[in-house]
């Protein structure tokens, strides 16, 4: 049994601070300079300017029907940017499930 112990912690040790060696290797720098923006459509800049437009509005001075109608505007405008700009979203759940399946595989 003390055996076993002993294995398995000299295991788990090496696995620990065999990764820290691995990172101290210096980085090389890159070679080319990537534009990671994407240059917005003229749709995406209009839709951006209405709501820009909606929340500079004094809404005291409005109707509760006139108030309903500007959400409705603004929810189908964030829609519509979310629909434009597409992308992928990750849960933390998921970023560690990443983590680990590449920690075991590699």
């Amino acid at each position: 049994m003390k055996k076993f112990a002993l294995i398995l912690m000299v295991a788990s040790l090496t696995l620990t601070f065999l990764p820290i060696q691995l990172i101290a290797s210096p980085k090389t720098s890159p070679t080319m300079l990537v534009d990671s923006k994407t240059p917005e459509s003229a749709e995406v800049k209009t839709l951006k300017l209405r709501l820009n437009e909606i929340n500079a509005m004094d809404k005291s001075l409005l109707k509760s029907t006139e108030k309903k109608a500007l959400r409705k505007e603004v929810r189908s405008i964030k829609h519509q940017l979310s629909d434009i700009g597409g992308g992928v979203y990750l849960s933390a759940a998921a970023i560690v499930l990443i983590i680990l399946l590449v920690v075991l595989l590699a």
